[in-house]
């Protein structure tokens, strides 16, 4: 089947299906993550990251080119996930610059988004690696690049890029050691092959289907439920503001930050639960109000257009909702009461977000003065949109956000650069330790600058251990690893490989402590009881008499220990 141009329907219809197929196959790429561990997230973290936006797209129904393409952009942005998702969300932005303007696209136009694509997602990484998603990307853009003054045939562009971005595939363990080493291609560019497969189906006419309603949402999938965090457990009699109103202010453009204050104030006005965030195209907008006919109009006075518009009548749903997300909505109530500052009250000078997860991590955090705490890290990487609401809700000047995973980092750098009404400081923490070693370091009465220096070296400080068990055979930095071996894993690789737990951690810290360090901390997952956890602080402590030993509850999935050396 030859096709010349694409038009914004078969855009809509090529991106939806890439979609699909990428969560359909999100468990096979995750099983390609290097680590063996059971937290390989790669292939969800791109699912849920386009998803997002494969969601938004489905709900268009009288759309153009440039709606299509903002639609694409703003929804993989807000629900970019991990440093995979992120990347991805960055190569769909850079292609979506290219043909928002146009009516359709020919080949020279699409070699020219999906250079366009490549060149945006590379600036998004502060230290590009090849052998990544990156590298099959551009041979993908390159091969575009080539074929496409000599053909008008798109299917059979992208049939040719696609294949050299498969041969691109298969090189990455070549360029990356370590992939060699564990006998997989990358996790991301793998990721990034699916989605495009699925996207060539869609164009040669293999699969017409469109409809995504059968697929999970992500707060069905593990992640963080949006929508019942802000309904309360109370009777549907006292809900004041009785609709759910949501929608998507388009912007002709960018508003200075006094009209976004003045619309903020102006929901404040005549409703609650208000999350607002912008960047120089949109306005997203979700609060809940008597009158969700006056949100409208508001927006159509600052805005060009409004779309994705939602009402739900909360007093009928409330009861199915509780007893779907009960827990659920416990748990997060109880959170963002804490959390939660008074809507007319003048910001604080400071506030910090951490992501963590576990009950005794979250504690800890909050006993140390974290405004915010985000439920993931190892086993859910927190979206932007999630930073972005965290970020609206602690009500500071200055905002600190904590990682405390290096999958996450990207996704809070990509929140600081989409609000733009408070000053976010992404401190670079790739583990719980250090995000909790950051805090400490914190002084309210330093400046910015000298606080972030202080964190760093704070976490400059800490090394960090953690133990899991392996979900499948492989070697990795020449150690034999077979499914269900306990893995001491360091901040730069694998330390120790065991069959005992105690043995195996202790066989890790002595790989870890050397004569500066001074105390170690360690933290007991969920499984752990505390006489576990205390024979082996015995246990370092008389091998290392001078270093002061403490265990915590850290009450971690996934991971028996996490534990400390400073």
């Amino acid at each position: 089947m030859k096709t010349n141009t694409l038009d914004a329907g078969i855009l809509r219809k090529c991106f939806i299906a890439g979609a699909k197929k990428l969560d359909l196959n999100k468990a096979y790429i995750n099983e390609l993550n290097v680590f063996p561990v059971p937290d390989g997230d790669t292939g969800t973290n791109m699912s849920m990251t386009v998803m997002a936006a494969a969601r938004a797209l489905s709900e268009l129904r009288d759309y153009d080119m440039e709606t299509v393409a903002k639609t694409m952009s703003s929804g993989s942005l807000r629900g970019a996930r991990g440093n995979s998702g992120v990347i991805m969300s960055q190569l769909i932005r850079g292609f979506c610059k290219t043909v928002g303007n146009s009516k359709t696209i020919d080949s020279l136009l699409l070699a020219s988004a999906v250079n366009k694509a490549v060149e945006t997602a590379y600036k998004a990484v502060m230290k590009p690696k090849e052998g990544t998603i990156l590298t099959v990307a551009r041979s993908i853009s390159d091969k575009a690049s080539e074929i496409a003054p000599v053909t008008d045939d798109i299917c059979e562009l992208v049939r040719e890029a696609l294949e050299s971005g498969k041969e691109a595939l298969k090189m990455t363990p070549e360029l990356l050691p370590v992939l060699k080493e564990a006998g997989v291609v990358d996790s991301g560019g793998q990721g990034l092959i699916v989605f495009l497969e699925g996207a060539l189906a869609a164009l040669s006419g293999e699969d017409t289907d469109t409809d995504i309603s059968v697929y999970q949402d992500a707060d069905e999938t593990g992640g963080h439920d949006t929508e019942g965090r802000t309904r309360n457990r109370i009777s549907t009699d006292d809900i004041k503001f009785g609709y759910c109103t949501e929608l998507i202010v388009n912007l002709k453009e960018p508003l200075d930050a006094d009209r976004i204050a003045g619309f903020k104030r102006y929901l404040e006005s005549i409703g609650d639960s208000i999350v607002c965030v912008s960047d120089d195209e949109m306005i997203k907008v979700h609060v809940h109000t008597n009158h969700p006919g006056l949100v409208f109009e508001k927006g159509l006075e600052i805005g060009e257009s409004l779309s994705h518009m939602k009402v739900d009548n909360m007093r009928e749903e409330h009861e199915e909702t509780l007893i779907k997300n009960a827990s659920k909505i416990a748990a997060m109530e109880k959170l963002n009461e804490e959390n939660k500052p008074a809507k007319k009250e003048p910001k604080k000078p400071s506030a910090f977000i951490a992501v963590c997860s576990g009950k005794g991590f979250e504690s800890i955090f909050e006993e140390l003065g974290v405004s915010y705490v985000i439920e993931g890290g190892q086993t859910m990487n927190p979206s932007t949109e999630d930073m972005l609401k965290a970020v609206e809700e602690v009500n500071a000047e200055d905002v600190y956000i904590l990682p405390n995973n290096k999958n996450i980092i990207l996704a809070a750098e990509q929140a600081a650069r989409i609000n733009k009404d408070v000053r976010i400081h992404v401190v670079p923490t790739k583990t719980v330790p250090q995000g909790i070693a950051a805090v400490i370091a914190f002084n309210e009465g330093d400046t910015p600058e000298a606080n972030l220096e202080a964190m760093s070296e704070a976490i400059s400080a800490i090394k960090t251990g953690e133990l899991t068990y392996a979900v499948r055979n492989t070697v990795i930095d020449g150690m034999e690893i077979r499914e269900g071996d306990i893995m001491g894993i360091g901040d730069r690789g694998i330390l120790s490989v065991g069959q005992i737990l105690n043995d195996t951690a202790a066989d890790m810290l002595d790989k870890m402590i050397d004569e500066d360090s001074s105390m170690v901390t360690i933290y007991a997952g969920e499984g752990i009881d505390d006489e576990s956890a205390g024979l082996l602080a015995d246990r370092i402590s008389e091998k290392h008499p001078d270093i002061e030993t403490e265990v915590e509850r850290g009450e971690q999935p996934v991971y028996y220990y996490i534990i400390s050396v400073e």
